[in-house]
């Protein structure tokens, strides 16, 4: 087991990228200078082979392109540097006769992978700010584009999330390394994320397919999986290509990378785009159906920019079209911070504009609503039919949400407009629910469904969270002919236009009602914020019913910030409504602060604006009062389904009956193929959180909340301790407690508004505390460890868990280190009681000692290491009692102490000890005269002199040690001893030396 360490992780992912052909190169053995991180002469060499016709001054220019990036900090230099890779830059020069002539050039042969050379090293060292030695980089032509970081997956306490906080440290130390960097990968072996150098760790991904068929459910070994899935040639070098981009938010750039199933959509979209454009296809060029949350907007952002570089498209124009106005905006918003990708994007305020658009023969991506081909009011009446504006056949119709408006055949109907406006254009749909419904042909329109990521995969992907329903219906006082005729209304009916909805809105909108609907949710929502933070949206009938919504729910006491959102006509709306009207600035204004976790604006009442295209990840709760049917229900409620740090659920919570409209937009949801239910009844969370209450305490069979609350002050403290040092009896007990709390503690903060877990809330504090206690003393609370944690424990709100006994306090958790092993802790360790927690401290002192002192003093760490791992074998076998368990850790911990005292006394350095202790050792072999110390400083010295950087790996730097320290032991020791001794001495300065010069 001593091999099975991170370099295995590291070997295995080199093995499977030599399958795949990618060529082995230690980092030491590369020909390059230190600070630098590009070998020059692959780069040099592929340019001069692919190009050559260019000459060397031209070729020399290209170099320096290549090398050199504009921006005054990383992120710009990386995005710099990623548009020439992707897009390649022109060169110039004259001839022998003066004659101008220009090329364009790119590092990578993206047609031709076979034509580049892609080289994985390992252990490459960088010189920086704090030098570093990378686990594995990937060069293509000399370019360091994929950065590996590993962590060991036999190590219980390291993981990803260690891989990705050590790129932090990179990022700052080597910059230079990351002015290059497309994708970063972070493994411990197991699990393995894909994602971009600068994103937190939440936005790193597993690749969970290899083909794009099938989804890869083996968790095991996902780093296999995401080599064989992404880094085949061809595979790597698209995704490298077409697959990365970087946004510009007014300065602040971010940079996105697509995950697996936007990927393999994609690219079965461009496959069937290619086939099927007319005129060679029917122009049907398929539906891609990504549920909402799973990012379709960039989706269609990649495609676009795939399609308008694709030759056999010969620059088409590409028409992004919704259904509505704001979803427009915000679409096209989301395209214009893809300009890397898309290029220049228009936008067709008015059908004139749109018109003239059209009518141009040039490529390029034009943003309108469906509506904006409707027929002309003329001087002379209303147009009989739609002009064709283009009869080109590379114009391509991108629908989001590919149904409603999109059906609409009838003359006239803007669908019907569109193919006469442009009869040779092909259509693709995007849709984030089920297409098929009432009146609509979807393959008709579109063709057949290319992809499909649903809601089964993107909530175990993490892509999106599940949504829980919960039932708290106010009855409506309505006529009995009216819920019959509800079902009958279509989906996509103008609600304004049908009686029922009149009816439906005034028996809603009644005042006794919204008041009984307002103190609900106002009570619910505050319980709910008790143990997960977050903001809610309240979904009314009518703007009138939102107005009245608000008015009521400001009137009660314990009210947050709220807002309504909603559109305004101030010719026609009352005067006592002007508070909710805002200008488009204003609207943008207040989006920005419901997205913000931190506004004190907490809750929004809205009729349909935000129910679309619309994200706040931060949003957990939706209050439906509004009749919601099909993709429009399946669109509102995945408002909440977006993830958001560690938010477990989004809820809705149904006040008007909308669970018979759930049930068959699941029915229809499953019945076109997709898996995974839109939302969970809350009564199996709650049933589920109930289980797991009992599961939990059975880990604690002296727990009895009854017996506790009967207990004295003195009494609640031993019990405290006596529980804590029970659940540390055995670390497969402490593991099993820790992961049943854990899950535990999710599903409360999912159900802590339902009044069946009020009543346990006080226990569950309870058990939060010791696990709190546990944690401190399992292992040191660190910045590397700390996330912001949007589940909060009950902890706080129950008085009686207050009284427990703060064990953290009692033994300095926080503060501990070995500074304390003193006689006042030594004394509290030997008293009688809480073994297991004692033994468990002294643990964690001593193996974070062993980990800073090993590299230090190899041989007497190791014997200690054993020792120490011989005791607690023992004492878990019973074969050794806690009262000598705990005398043999004391006296190891000793030992480190006496080490300290030790090397002050001897006047040596921490560098020096260990070899001293190795002479000493052999002191009697050794003719010296004066103190060992002296020729200890002596060693040390001539081991230093000759170090060098990766001194570990070349022979002629370990020799030239060996050597020097040869020459100053010869003479004082036995020639027979003198190889053995030597020996010692260069494994001691290995295990010590081996990163010099390197930090970390």
């Amino acid at each position: 087991m001593k091999d099975m360490i991170e370099i295995t992780v590291q070997k295995a992912a080199i093995e499977w990228l030599q399958d795949l052909g990618y060529t082995r190169k230690e980092g030491n053995s590369l020909n390059r200078d230190l600070k630098k991180v590009v070998l020059e002469i692959e780069l040099r060499s592929f340019l001069q082979k692919t190009y050559a016709d260019v000459p060397a001054t031209a070729i020399n220019e290209a170099m320096a392109a290549f090398t050199q990036h504009l921006g005054m900090d990383t992120d710009h230099r990386n995005r710099d540097f990623h548009r020439k890779m992707t897009q390649g830059i022109s060169v110039s020069w004259k001839d022998a006769q003066g004659k101008e002539n220009a090329k364009h050039i790119y590092p990578i042969n993206y047609a031709v992978p076979e034509q580049n050379s892609f080289i994985c090293a390992d252990e490459v060292s960088i010189v920086g700010k704090n030098n570093r030695r990378m686990d594995l980089l990937i060069f293509i032509n000399g370019l360091p584009v994929i950065v590996f970081e590993f962590k060991n997956m036999f190590a219980h306490d390291v993981g990803v999330d260690n891989a990705h906080g050590q790129i932090g440290h990179c990022l700052l130390d080597i910059p230079q390394l990351f002015d290059y960097n497309a994708l970063t990968i972070i493994s411990d072996g197991r699990e393995a994320l894909h994602g971009m150098y600068n994103s937190s760790l939440k936005w790193f991904a597993p690749w969970k397919s290899v083909t794009g068929d099938t989804i890869e459910r083996n968790t095991d070994l996902q780093l296999e999986t995401l080599i064989n899935g992404l880094f085949p040639k061809d595979i790597l070098l698209n995704y490298l290509q077409n697959f990365i981009f970087h946004e510009d938010h007014n300065g602040k750039i971010i940079k996105k990378g697509a995950k697996y199933h936007q990927f393999w959509g994609i690219n079965k979209a461009v496959t069937s785009a290619v086939a099927n454009i007319k005129p060679n296809g029917d122009g049907r060029l398929g539906v891609i159906w990504h549920t909402q949350g799973s990012g379709k907007s960039i989706s269609m952002a990649i495609l676009t920019g795939i399609l308008r570089q694709l030759p056999e498209m010969k620059n088409p124009t590409i028409v992004i079209q919704v259904d509505r106005s704001d979803l427009d905006q915000q679409l096209y918003e989301s395209f214009v911070l893809c300009k890397d990708l898309v290029g220049d994007v228009q936008h067709a305020d008015t059908t004139d504009e749109l018109r003239t658009l059209l009518s141009n023969d040039g490529g390029g991506v034009i943003f309108t609503t469906i509506e904006k081909f409707r027929l002309k009011d003329l001087e002379n009446g209303k147009e009989r039919e739609h002009p064709v504006l283009s009869e080109r056949y590379n114009l391509i119709i991108m629908a989001d949400e590919a149904h409603r408006t999109q059906y609409g055949f009838n003359d006239g109907g803007f669908a019907q407009n569109i193919r006469r406006a442009l009869p040779n254009a092909s259509f693709i749909g995007f849709t984030g629910t089920p297409v098929d419904g009432k009146g609509a042909d979807t393959e008709l329109v579109f063709g057949k469904t290319i992809h499909t990521y649903d809601i089964k995969q993107a909530v175990e992907d993490g892509a999106t969270v599940p949504i829980y329903y919960e039932p708290k219906m106010v009855p409506l006082n309505i006529n009995a002919k009216y819920a019959a005729e509800l079902d009958q209304v279509d989906e996509d009916e103008e609600e304004s236009t049908h009686t029922v909805w009149a009816a439906i809105e005034d028996a809603a909108g009644s005042e006794d009602r919204v008041k009984t609907v307002a103190a609900d949710i106002l009570e619910h929502y505050n319980a709910r914020i008790q143990t997960l933070d977050g903001k809610a949206m309240i979904v009314c009938m009518s703007r009138r019913n939102c107005v009245k919504m608000y008015d009521a729910i400001t009137a009660l006491e314990g009210c947050p910030e709220i807002a309504v959102i909603m559109t305004s006509n101030i010719g026609k709306d009352p005067v006592a409504w002007n508070e909710h009207v805002r200008t488009k600035d204003n609207m943008e204004a207040i989006k920005k602060r419901f997205r913000t976790p931190e506004d004190p604006l907490k809750m929004v009442i809205v009729r349909d604006m935000w129910l679309t295209g619309f994200d706040a990840p931060c949003a957990h709760t939706m209050y439906v009062d509004k009749i919601m049917k099909g993709h429009n229900l399946m669109q509102a409620i995945a408002r909440v389904n977006r993830v958001f740090e560690d938010k477990p659920n989004g809820l809705v919570v149904d006040f008007i009956g909308i669970s018979g409209f759930l049930a068959e937009a699941t029915k229809k949801y499953t019945g076109s193929g997709g898996e995974g239910k839109p939302t969970i009844d809350m009564d199996v969370a709650v049933n589920l959180c109930l289980e797991q209450f009992v599961a939990v305490k059975e880990l604690m069979p002296d727990f009895d909340i009854a017996v506790f609350n009967t207990m004295k002050e003195s009494e609640k403290m031993k019990w405290s301790n006596n529980a804590v040092n029970d659940l540390l009896q055995s670390d497969a007990v402490t593991d099993a407690f820790l992961l049943e709390e854990r899950k535990l503690t999710e599903l409360v903060a999912m159900t802590n508004s339902d009044p069946r877990i009020w009543e346990i809330q006080e226990e569950i504090a309870i058990i939060q505390k010791m696990r709190e206690v546990i944690r401190k003393i399992k292992s040191p609370p660190g910045p590397q460890r700390k996330k912001n944690d949007r589940i909060k424990d009950l902890i706080s709100k129950s008085i009686e868990s207050q009284k427990i006994v703060d064990l953290a306090a009692m033994y300095d958790l926080d503060k501990i280190d070995i500074s304390i092993i003193d006689d006042r802790f030594q004394a509290m360790v030997k008293e009688k009681g809480g073994e297991n927690i004692k033994v468990e401290l002294l643990r964690r002192i001593i193996n974070d000692e062993l980990k800073v002192r090993m590299v230090k003093n190899i041989r007497k760490m190791t014997s200690l290491k054993e020792e120490l791992e011989k005791v607690l074998s023992k004492y878990h076998k019973n074969s050794l009692d806690s009262i000598a368990a705990i005398k043999h850790l004391l006296d190891i911990a000793t030992e480190f102490k006496n080490d300290d005292i030790r090397t002050k006394e001897l006047g040596l350095t921490e560098d020096e000890l260990a070899f001293y202790d190795l002479l000493s050792a052999n002191e009697k072999i050794i003719n010296q005269s004066g103190p060992i110390q002296d020729l200890v400083h002596r060693v040390v010295a001539l081991v230093k002199k000759n170090l060098q950087l990766d001194w570990t790996k070349k022979e002629d730097a370990r020799s030239a040690i060996r050597l020097a320290v040869k020459k100053e032991l010869k003479g004082k020791v036995p020639f027979s001893e003198l190889d053995n001794l030597l020996k010692e001495v260069l494994e001691q300065a290995e295990g010590q030396y081996k990163d010099w010069p390197l930090m970390g």
